[in-house]
C-alpha cells in the first residue's frame, strides 16, 4: 500500500495514523469489549495465499466458502457483517515483514495467519498480544478438540496468542522390502536410540544399501534441524531452548552430536548424501528404490513424497512397502516430559490484530474459522492433518500412517521456538552436525558450536 510514495508522504501517514489512535483503532487496556454490541461491522482477514497462486486451495476456501457462510450466520442473527480478504502470494520472509510493519504501525487486517515460528518474535516485540487480553473471554468448545500439545503451536512463555490452524508430526519411516531381507520385523518400534542403530547394523550388509537416514550438514537446510536435530534434542530430555537460554555445548547436545558420529562415522549413513545440494530430494528418491532403510520425516513424505499417484519420488507399493514407527527418545523415559516417544511439528497459527476495532467479533470469526465445519471444508476432500481431534477422526480413518500421527504423533509433540534467533541458532547445529560428518568428535563439535552460539546470541543467552 506503501509502495511508490516518498519517504516524507510515508512518515506522515503513520504520524496521521498514530494521531487517530491507530489505523484499526487502538485498543485500551481492558477494552475487550469496545463495539461488542455492533449491528454492522467490517473484519479483514490476511494470509500469504492468492486465488491462482499460492496457496489457492486456502485462498479459494476463504473467498467462497467462509466469508459467504460467516456473514449469512451473522444476517440470521440480525447483524450485518462485511469480511475482506486480503490476498499475498509473496514469499514467506517478505510477507512476515510486511505483517510485521502492519502491526507496528497500528494497521493490518483484524485476524492475520502467520507461521507458528514466528509466534514469538512477533510477541516479544508486542505486536501481538495473548489473546484474553485482546478479546477477553476465550471460552470455545472447540478447545476441547486441539490437542494440548498442538495448541502449543500458538502459546509463546506459556500465554496463548492465537489458534493452530494444521500442523504435522515427524516418525521414523522404514523400508519393510529391505527389514524382511534383514530378518527385522514388520511391526518394528525402536524403544531406544540403540535399538535403530542396532536395525540399522543389521541393513548394513545388504549391498547398495544405506541403512540409516538422518538429516545432517548445512546443505539440508532446516531440514537437519527439524528431521535431525531437534528430534534427537527433545529426546534428550531438554529442548533445545527454555528459560531464556539456547542450550549450549551441554551432554544433551554432545548425545546428538554423539549419534550422529555412531551413524556417519560408523557406515550407517551416507555422508556425501548430507553434502549435497540436492541431498534431501535425492535421499527421497533413494528410499524410493529400496536403496535406504530407515529415514527419519514429517508425514509429508508418506502423503506428497512417496504418494503412489502424484509423489515427487512415488513408491507404487507404498501401502505395503512403508512402515512407520514412533521417534524413540534415548531410551525410556528420556524424553522431554519423561516421555518415551517424540516428535517436533511445524504448522500456521490464526492470531488477532490487537489493534482490531471489533475484538469479540474476530474472536467470533476465529472460532468459525477453526469449527468442525469450516476445517473439513478446508481439506477440500483430501486426507491430511488438521488440528482438530474430531476432524481427524472422520478425514483420516482411510489412511492408516496419517491416523497414526493424529493418534500418537500429535499428544506427545513439540515445536521450535518461535523468537528472531531461531534462524541462526539452527545454522550453527546444522553446522555442528557437518562437522562431526566431516570427520570433527562430538566434543570438538560441540565447543565450535557453542562459540558460533554465543557470537550469535550473546553469551547471556547461553545456557
Amino acid at each position: 500500500m506503501l509502495e511508490g510514495m516518498g519517504r516524507t508522504k510515508v512518515f506522515g501517514l503513520l504520524a496521521v495514523c498514530g494521531l487517530l489512535a491507530g489505523c484499526l483503532g487502538q485498543p485500551r487496556s481492558g477494552d475487550q469489549a469496545r463495539n461488542a454490541d455492533a449491528g454492522e461491522f467490517t473484519l479483514t482477514i490476511v494470509a500469504n495465499a492468492a486465488v491462482g497462486g499460492k496457496n489457492a486451495r486456502g485462498a479459494d476456501w476463504i473467498q467462497n466458502w467462509v466469508i459467504p457462510r460467516f456473514t449469512e450466520a451473522q444476517k440470521a442473527k440480525g447483524v450485518t457483517a462485511t469480511v475482506k480478504f486480503e490476498q499475498n502470494g509473496t514469499g514467506d520472509e517478505d510477507f512476515k515483514t510486511k505483517v510485521a510493519l502492519d502491526l507496528k504501525t497500528g494497521g493490518g487486517g483484524d485476524v492475520v495467519e502467520i507461521d507458528g515460528i514466528w509466534l514469538g518474535e512477533f510477541a516479544q516485540a508486542g505486536q501481538i498480544k495473548p489473546l484474553d487480553e485482546v478479546v477477553g473471554d476465550t471460552s470455545w468448545d472447540g478447545w476441547g478438540q486441539i490437542p494440548e500439545a498442538v495448541q502449543g503451536l500458538g502459546e509463546f512463555e506459556g500465554k496463548t496468542y492465537g489458534v493452530p490452524m494444521g500442523t504435522d508430526g515427524r516418525v521414523l519411516f522404514f523400508n519393510k522390502k529391505l527389514f524382511a531381507q534383514a530378518g527385522l520385523p514388520a511391526d518394528w518400534q525402536p524403544r531406544s536410540w540403540q535399538d535403530v542403530l542396532d536395525a540399522g547394523a543389521e541393513l548394513k550388509g545388504q549391498a547398495g544399501v544405506t541403512p540409516i537416514q538422518l538429516n545432517a550438514g548445512s546443505a539440508m537446510g532446516e531440514a537437519t534441524t527439524m528431521q535431525g536435530v531437534l528430534p534427537a534434542l527433545v529426546g534428550t530430555g531438554r529442548p533445545v531452548y527454555e528459560n531464556g537460554k539456547w542450550q549450549g555445548d551441554s551432554a544433551q547436545v554432545r548425545d546428538v552430536l554423539e549419534l550422529y558420529r555412531k551413524i556417519y562415522g560408523g557406515g550407517l549413513g551416507d555422508p556425501v548424501l548430507q553434502q549435497e545440494a540436492n541431498g534431501r530430494q535425492r535421499s527421497f528418491a533413494l528410499f524410493s528404490e529400496n536403496k535406504i532403510g530407515i529415514l527419519l520425516e514429517s508425514d509429508y513424505f508418506w502423503r506428497s513424497v512417496v504418494e503412489p499417484v502424484n509423489g515427487v519420488a512415488k513408491m507404487a507399493d507404498r501401502d505395503s512397502a512403508v512402515g512407520w514407527a514412533l521417534v524413540p527418545a534415548k531410551e525410556a523415559k528420556a524424553g522431554v516430559g519423561g516421555q518415551d516417544f517424540v516428535s517436533m511439528s511445524g504448522g500456521g497459527v490464526r492470531v488477532i490484530n490487537p489493534n482490531t476495532r471489533y475484538p469479540r467479533q474476530a474472536w467470533e470469526f476465529m472460532q468459525f474459522l477453526n469449527s468442525a465445519e469450516a476445517v473439513r471444508e478446508s481439506l477440500a476432500g483430501t486426507a491430511q492433518l488438521t488440528q482438530r481431534q474430531d476432524v481427524n477422526d472422520q478425514v483420516l480413518g482411510g489412511d492408516p500412517m496419517l491416523s497414526f500421527i493424529a493418534e500418537k504423533v500429535l499428544p506427545i509433540t513439540r515445536y521450535r521456538p518461535g523468537v528472531a534467533d531461531y534462524p541462526k541458532v539452527s545454522a550453527a547445529l546444522q553446522q555442528a552436525t557437518a562437522d562431526v560428518v566431516g570427520g570433527m568428535s562430538p566434543d570438538e563439535a560441540a565447543k565450535a558450536y557453542r562459540a558460533s552460539l554465543v557470537k550469535a546470541v550473546g553469551e547471556q543467552n547461553v545456557g
